[in-house]
Formats: C-alpha cells, structure tokens, sequence
C-alpha cells in the first residue's frame, strides 16, 4: 500500500497533499509508532517533486511532533496525535502565580489542537541557551521571555524567525520579532502619577531594586517620575537592614520584598496606610485582602496569554503593549 499519494491535477500544494497522506495513514493504522517514511529522493523520484517539497512536508510533521528524523537514516513516526496542529514551545523566566495566570489563559485560548510544552530559564543564560538549542526545529511556534538575558537576541536569532514571539519584555535587539510585552518605564511613571494625590500625603518614594530580575525600565520610570512631580526619592537594592520611618512609601517589585517590610513594620509596630506606605508590582488574590488590600501596580496577565494565542493562531506580527493599572487599596 503507498504511503504517499499526490495528485497532480489537485489545487491542493503538494506538500499538503503529502502531509495529509501521512496523517490519513497514521489515523487508519497503516503507520504506527516508529514506522519508516519513504525517504525524500524516493517520493522526489516517484512523483517528479522536489526535494524542498518533500522537506517542507517532512519539516511541518517534524515541528508538530508528528515525526522525527534520525540523521543518516531517515524519517520515522513519533506519534499519532495528528490533531495536534501547533505545537509550541514556552520558555517563561520563572513560574510565580501571575505567571500561572498567563500559561492557564493561554492554554486555554491556543484550543485543544496545540500542544504546549513549557519549560524555565530561571534568568540564567546557560539554561536559557540549552533550551533553545534543544527545541530548535521542533516546534511550529517558539514563545520566549528573553528578560534582559545577555546573548538572549543572539541565540534567539537562531530560530526560525518567522515562528518566534516575544512575551512580557522586548527590546530593540528583538525588535523583528512579534511581541506583547510591558512597557515598564511607562507603566510605572503613569500609575505613580495615577496615584499622585494619594502619594502627596507621604515625604519620601523609596524603590527596592535589587536589579536581578527587574526590568531596570521599572528603575528610570520611577526616578523620571519623582524628578518630574518633585518627591524626594531613594533606591535601594536590599531592604534586610532598612528601619522604616514614617512618611515613606516602598514601591515593591519583588514578592519576598513585600513580606519583608511588612514583617518589619509589625516589629516597629507601625500602621500601613497611615504611617507609611506600600505599592506592590503585580497583582494576586491575596494582595486583596493581605493587610486589608495591598495597592498593586500590574499588567493583566491574562490578557497577555490571550493576546499571544490569538496572534498565533491568525498569523499575526505585531507589537503590542499590554495594558497596566494602578490599583489603589488600604496600603497607600
């Protein structure tokens, strides 16, 4: 029985034509688990194709984990999931329960004809490196948080261009790329202004920054704002040996942070929201009710993963800057 069957008078493209052949013949149990394709130069030979159409077809069943390519010896079958019709690769910085939000919510819009596979650089550049060496050539879509890992665009650029986007930080290294990102410098400087009656109360804006995993455009943002508004302001990259004084407001961007000066201030007995003030970065459940409701900066992170779906899923090339709000609770 052929395994492959083209017909020359179809409008179909012969690639297709050979892809629909493979999975009609996997669905029926003709090819099962590690059988052999015909090789190129066969089905080239047979059908008078070339090589690069009998590749393309071979290299999107590849890329869908459909089949896999043995060098030296051929194509053979890996699976017969053939509904899977996108199979992405997501490589986050770290998994958090914001980040959560993001994966659940794109998951749920790709459908169930994708395949995710997540995995974490946790902002080391040897893990970032091995991942994307690892999944090169196997995957219909590539979606990275680059952070502001060195080497990141380089290696990046290693992929195929056309398959690759870019999720919650961009920069013009990357600027080729379709992405939905955070502007952090604006994000910030508008949600301080969005807050600027609230903060007027307070005589000092102190930024704990460590600047390991922080967007240092959350760092310019800050200080343009309290150049700009005239708030006397600090930055700091540790808060462990830090004595609140009243009048100050802490904007957080780590999580650790944020339990750190609330644990503090409970030793020094001091009252959030009327002795000194807390903005957090990004939003969680129990940031609503922590303290009676801890003031958030964030972006929607469900929106993110939506937004990225549908890109994917229409073939869009775009940047877009995914919307950030001030939410103003008991902490400010």
């Amino acid at each position: 029985m052929k395994l492959i069957n083209i017909d020359q008078n179809s409008s179909v493209p012969k690639y297709k034509q050979i892809i629909v052949s493979i999975e009609k013949n996997i669905d029926n149990g003709v090819l099962k688990k590690n059988d052999k394709l015909p090789s190129i130069n066969k089905v080239a030979l047979e059908f008078t194709l070339s090589r690069d159409t009998i590749l393309l077809a071979y290299d999107i069943l590849k890329k869908r984990g459909i089949i896999y390519a043995i060098f030296g010896k051929g194509y053979y079958i890996r699976s017969s999931e053939i509904h899977i019709k996108q199979r992405v690769f997501l490589l986050f910085d770290e998994l958090n329960s914001f980040k959560e939000d993001l994966y659940n919510s794109f998951i749920l819009h790709m459908g169930k004809e994708a395949q995710i596979d997540i995995f974490f650089h946790h902002f080391n550049t040897k893990v970032f490196e091995k991942h994307i060496n690892e999944s090169n050539g196997n995957y219909t879509k590539y979606v990275i948080m680059p952070t502001y890992l060195e080497n990141a665009a380089k290696l990046i650029a290693t992929l195929p261009s056309k398959d690759v986007y870019i999720l919650d930080q961009t920069n013009p290294d990357l600027k080729q790329y379709p992405a939905v990102y955070q502007n952090f410098r604006n994000d910030i400087y508008n949600s301080l202004k969005k807050g600027k009656n609230s903060l007027e109360k307070y005589n000092k804006l102190i930024l704990i920054f460590p600047g390991f995993r922080e967007p240092v455009g959350m760092k310019e943002g800050f200080l343009n704002f309290t150049t700009d508004f005239n708030f006397e302001s600090e930055v700091i990259v540790e808060f462990e040996n830090w004595t609140i004084e009243r009048g100050q407001v802490f904007i957080i961007p780590n999580d650790r942070d944020l339990v750190k000066v609330l644990e503090k201030s409970k030793r020094q007995q001091l009252e959030l929201g009327k002795d000194f003030g807390i903005i957090s970065y990004n939003e969680t459940p129990l940031k609503k009710v922590v303290e009676n409701g801890i003031t958030t900066i964030s972006t929607n992170f469900e929106d993110m993963g939506k937004i990225v779906a549908q890109m994917i899923l229409i073939g869009q090339n775009e940047k877009i800057e995914n919307k950030c709000n001030l939410i103003i609770r008991n902490s400010l």
